[in-house]
């Protein structure tokens, strides 16, 4: 790869891991950023010796969904949120496309899309310090990325609906204190327990953790397209309001 927003590292024998570093944007899903995610995925399935991907960011951050560019071009019906694709990938849902397991190891802040990215994933880590948060009601458009279905899914329907509908924000002890299914841990120690986990998923047969998955992740990648549909009809009414673009312009990165 010659991506300098996303670098691939292996770990060791059958563990790679992913580290999303846009600095200069946060890791929003950038087009370099969505590049670089799509040729570190493939490059990882293409390893035959890969078992196991590692997904992470840098310092504090996660990633951070849509761009202020992008949101204000949906705003004015000269896009959606799934032209954000590239070679017909999803950004949101490149850990649930992809043949391999995958931790996403959330040290940093994860925000909109950025956290239907994390969800996405087939194990969670959270981070205690770090800011989680579906922030689309905050500019007063109902959500996208996938986030009214793998939220809910992942969070359970209390909590998900929770934070859809208020856009709040949520520290990674809070969600510990709510009784969500992930560990969470200081952000300093967030990687080395996904690598330890990634140990363990190593051991078994490449061919089996590829069957396995196949057969776990059939049945949402189905549902997911459902959603995604509706998530675009509900734009076609929220997101063209006047006052949408006015959040847009003034609250975004506050």
């Amino acid at each position: 790869m010659n991506n300098k927003s996303v670098e691939v590292r292996e770990i060791e024998k059958g563990i790679k891991c992913i580290y999303m570093q846009e600095r200069a944007h946060k890791n929003t899903f950038t087009p370099e950023l969505i590049k670089g995610l799509e040729a570190a995925f493939r490059e990882c399935e293409e390893d035959l010796s890969c078992k196991v991907i590692i997904l992470t960011g840098y310092d504090s951050y996660f990633a951070s969904g849509g761009t202020q560019e992008d949101l204000l071009a949906i705003q004015e019906g000269r896009a959606k949120f799934t032209d954000a694709n590239s070679n017909n990938s999803n950004v949101y849902s490149m850990p649930l496309e992809c043949k391999l397991p995958v931790i996403s190891a959330m040290q940093g802040h994860a925000i909109g899309g950025g956290l239907a990215l994390g969800l996405f994933s087939d194990f969670v880590i959270l981070s205690k310090e770090s800011i989680y948060a579906a922030s689309f009601m905050k500019y007063g458009f109902t959500p996208g990325f996938g986030a009214t279905y793998v939220i809910p899914l992942k969070l359970g329907m209390v909590l998900g609906e929770d934070l859809l509908m208020t856009a709040k924000t949520y520290h990674g002890e809070d969600l510990r204190k709510r009784g969500v299914p992930f560990e969470v841990y200081p952000r300093k120690e967030v990687l080395q327990n996904a690598i330890e986990l990634a140990k363990v998923i190593a051991e078994k047969p490449r061919i089996s953790l590829i069957t396995l998955k196949q057969h776990l992740v059939r049945e949402h990648k189905e549902k997911l397209q459902e959603k995604i549909k509706q998530e675009l009809e509900m734009h076609e009414i929220t997101f063209h309001l006047p006052e949408v673009k006015e959040k847009i312009m003034t609250m975004y990165d506050k």
